[in-house]
């Protein structure tokens, strides 16, 4: 099977959908560089408290004293001083879609956005564009029975003791280079609260658009889930292909009381030439559970290792992820489990698939400390290479350190085969249609865990990826 590209203008900018920039008049005027001018001048602008800037200009001391990861994919090309890290793209939040500005609401039309609102899909919308969230709906019902949905802004603002008793107790500001560095120049992000035995039935959903070139994204997440309480998060991510890097570098911290349970989905589709370095972890009490749901496509760069600290007995963990890299791209993922309980589980099931020279990484670290006696954890990688050129590695790290656990991991890596096309292609299917199939096939096992409309554009965006895969 030769690797040549059929339709030689699908490749590079066509194979990525939400390519285009809209008006950059705000990212034009923005500063460029890091500095605590910097850092002091975005928490004057947000109007905030003392605690948060002392926190911020601690972010920014650490972030300058912190080593580069020495692991993982090649970061050398993020040049710090060329990135602008605050953009203010409109003056205020919308409180309905009609009042965006113009270019900001054509933006998230193309995208799908409102729709989902209209069509009820979603209990909850934000939107963030640049720096901030600009527009920010929930339903009323949620919000009667105490459901706290903002931006994570507003909620410094209005919920400041619930806000500072959980900030950065999950994620400390030094845990490593660039959660200290998004701790510096935090903004945006949701904020979430569900409070006790509350079940938000159908998905909060919140959409991360970089627009500027150079821009650096920093959203902040953090998302409290009270006893036997249940919420699903949903995030999307876009940005527009440009000749020079972005970089996005969020932060989510993650509480989930006894009883209670949490699914964070994310679809990422960034264009390729995106730095994406997020830090995700959720800590699981008493008999909680904790679920990462992981679409990773595009990006030029994507180091992300959804972590789950299991702290309370029968508490439970999950990550299911899929990565797709193509020409370029490094897809540098995994997932972390650490059971610090008796009788905890926790599951990995990463699928990832490379081609046109493109590279899967899966990383990932199971640990199960002392105390955590009938403890359970499995770990399933499976890799598929469409062609001779792309690379797939798998670098698990594995430390129990009790007797009384049962501890399951497996790793396979293929190839699609000659066989299956023929056959595929036998029963009426062009090479493409086969291709496509068949890498459909191979990541059912975690498109089916989405809802529906995700689920369908999670394939529709693999068969973009697929495109000038064959000929």
């Amino acid at each position: 099977m030769t690797t040549e590209t059929a339709h030689p203008e699908l490749d590079g900018l066509g194979t990525y959908e939400y390519g285009w920039a809209d008006s950059d008049a705000a990212g034009a005027a923005a500063k460029r560089g890091l500095s605590e001018e910097v850092v002091r001048d975005i928490s004057a602008k947000k109007s905030e408290p003392e605690w948060m800037l002392n926190l911020r200009l601690k972010g920014l001391k650490l972030f300058g004293k912190k080593p580069m990861p020495n692991w993982g994919s090649d970061l050398s090309g993020i040049d710090f001083d060329n990135i602008k890290y605050f953009v203010r793209s409109t003056e205020k939040q919308a409180a309905s879609w009609e009042d965006l500005p113009e270019d900001i609401k054509n933006t998230y039309d193309k995208l799908g956005i409102p729709e989902a609102e209209k069509q009820r899909l979603v209990a909850g919308v934000a939107a963030q564009y640049e720096s901030e969230v600009v527009y920010h709906q929930i339903r009323e019902d949620l919000e009667e029975q105490g459901v706290i949905f903002l931006d994570t802004d507003t909620a410094l603002k209005e919920h400041p003791e619930l806000f500072q008793e959980y900030f950065g107790t999950v994620i400390p500001v030094g845990d490593n280079k660039f959660a200290s560095l998004n701790t510096a120049v935090w903004s945006g992000g949701s904020f979430i609260y569900v409070p006790k035995g509350v079940h938000v039935d159908i998905p909060l959903q919140a959409y991360f658009r970089i627009n500027t070139e150079n821009m650096g994204q920093f959203e902040r997440t953090l998302i409290i889930v009270d006893e036997d309480a249940y919420v699903h998060y949903v995030e999307g991510c876009t940005a527009p292909i440009y000749s020079s890097d972005s970089l996005h570098s969020a932060v989510v911290e993650i509480i989930v009381k006894k009883g209670g349970r949490c699914r964070y989905t994310t679809i990422q589709n960034w264009s390729n030439n995106v730095y994406n370095l997020v830090t995700k972890r959720a800590v699981a009490y008493e008999g909680a559970t904790m679920e990462w749901i992981d679409g990773n496509i595009g990006s030029k760069v994507t180091m992300k290792y959804p972590a789950v600290y299991l702290m309370g007995e029968h508490a439970k963990g999950e990550t299911l992820s899929i990565a797709f890299a193509g020409e370029g791209q490094h897809q540098d993922a995994g997932s972390k489990m650490v059971h610090m309980a008796p009788n905890t589980s926790s599951n990995i099931v990463s699928k990832s698939v490379a081609r046109g020279g493109g590279r899967t990484s899966y990383r990932g670290l199971v640990e199960i400390g002392e105390g955590a006696a009938g403890s359970k954890s499995n770990v399933l990688c499976d890799a598929l290479l469409v062609d001779t050129i792309s690379r797939s590695d798998t670098y698990p790290y594995v430390d129990v350190r009790e007797d009384d656990v049962t501890m399951g991991h497996e790793a396979t890596v293929s190839k699609v085969s000659d066989d299956q096309l023929f056959y595929l292609m036998s029963r009426g299917l062009t090479e493409f249609e086969a291709m496509a199939m068949i890498v459909r096939g191979f990541v059912e096992p975690i498109a089916k865990e989405l809802p529906m409309e995700y689920a369908l554009e999670l394939n529709r965006l693999i068969e973009l990826q697929m495109e000038g895969s064959v000929g």
